[in-house]
């Protein structure tokens, strides 16, 4: 394994996680991080920034410091392509050769739905959270509209969890101002069952809670366009003042440069053991691959995670010559959150279970990202 070089692309959470999974397994490959910056960029707590719980700061987490404690090399630039044997990731800072590679570049939105642009896409990054917070500090009251899309051509491709934990919290934090009365909240979906993945039960204890907040629901119409003030379904048109609103995803646009196969989402196709089939040494994990598995497989951040320590066990298996077997499981984890409550739903092959708003569960979110952070900063 001496002088071996293995190149992970992305900062996220798969990509992190498959470089300490490597470093912890071999203290002699040569590792190289590919990414725009040295940070984390931790978007599940996006959601606790129209309340103040969290600040940029807090989000967004420097590496130089886990870089240099696993002797990782960082490369600041964005992939743009990949040699047809994959040994040679093209970037806009130069060439990178690698023995072994996992992609881990995450996903992108669609941006295709007119008007998209007077919409604010949650997860988009910290600075989308930012912006709701002072769009909603600004309101004196009015429509806020909430919903999210998928990938028409890979269902699956899709992150409505989120959106629900900004329709929920936006709604206890404007309560806890005293100012829930000024303002109409609007959950809109093209299913009538939004959030099918979660399971039916989650599903009716979502539908639920809104209907006891006084959330409005629109369900079972697709969007056609949003514009500066309304949003316009098939049927119906809502009036907004604030609209957020999570596409469905694709894969990266510099895949567009390589060869490598593709689902029909526009995802890199990766196997059950994380490969790229027909590439040798080269693997995928996280959002921006499509994996086989049951069609409730989440993209989130413990999904991610999954498929990153078994893509840089079975790479380093590859690496040594012998074969690459293990597989990932699916598993959904999932608190959704309400700025003081969550909810838990958790899927996995053998079944799974939900509670309902729990006090217990904000705070174990909240304890969840101090450890999970803890070991980057």
């Amino acid at each position: 394994m001496n002088d071996r070089k293995i190149t992970v692309v992305g900062s996220g959470f798969a990509g992190l996680t498959a470089l300490r999974t490597l470093r912890k397994i071999s203290r002699e490959v040569e590792l190289t991080l590919v990414a725009p910056a040295a940070e984390l960029h931790y978007l599940p707590g996006t959601i606790w920034l129209p309340s103040g719980k969290r600040r940029r700061e807090d989000l967004v987490v420097p590496l130089k410091g886990f870089l240099q404690r696993e002797r990782i090399v960082f490369q600041a630039a964005h992939a743009t392509g990949l040699s047809a044997d994959g040994r040679t990731l093209q970037t806009d800072a130069g060439d990178v050769r690698n023995d072994g590679l996992v992609i881990a570049s995450g996903a992108r939105f669609i941006r295709k739905l007119p008007g998209i642009e007077h919409a604010i896409i949650p997860c988009e990054g910290v600075a989308a959270g930012e912006a709701i917070r002072d769009r909603l500090a600004a309101l004196d009251g009015g429509t806020l509209c909430f919903g999210f899309g998928s990938n028409p051509k890979e269902p699956i491709a899709m992150r409505g969890g989120p959106v629900f934990e900004f329709v929920f919290g936006i709604d206890t934090l404007l309560r806890k101002q005293g100012r829930r009365e000024k303002f109409r909240l609007v959950f809109f979906s093209p299913s009538q069952k939004p959030g099918q993945r979660l399971g039916e039960r989650a599903v009716g204890m979502i539908l639920a809670q809104m209907r006891k907040r006084g959330i409005d629901t629109v369900l079972g119409e697709k969007p056609q366009r949003f514009e500066a003030g309304a949003v316009q379904l098939e049927n119906s048109r809502i009036e907004a003042d604030l609209i957020l609103f999570m596409p469905g995803l694709t894969g990266q646009a510099w895949l567009d440069n390589t060869t490598l196969p593709r689902s029909p989402g526009g995802f890199v196709q990766g196997d059950a053991h994380c490969r790229v089939p027909n590439v040798a040494g080269t693997y995928v994990a996280g959002d921006g691959g499509s994996f086989p598995g049951p069609d409730w497989m989440p993209k989130q951040a413990h999904q991610a995670d999954l498929h990153a320590e078994v893509a840089a066990r079975n790479l380093l298996r590859e690496l040594d010559g012998n074969p690459a077997r293990e597989a990932f499981r699916s598993e959904l984890v999932c608190i959704v959150d309400s700025l003081d409550r969550g909810m838990l739903v958790t899927r996995h092959e053998g079944g799974g279970r939900v509670l309902p708003p729990l006090r217990a569960m904000h705070w174990a979110k909240a304890l969840f990202e101090k450890r999970y952070l803890r070991r980057y900063r």
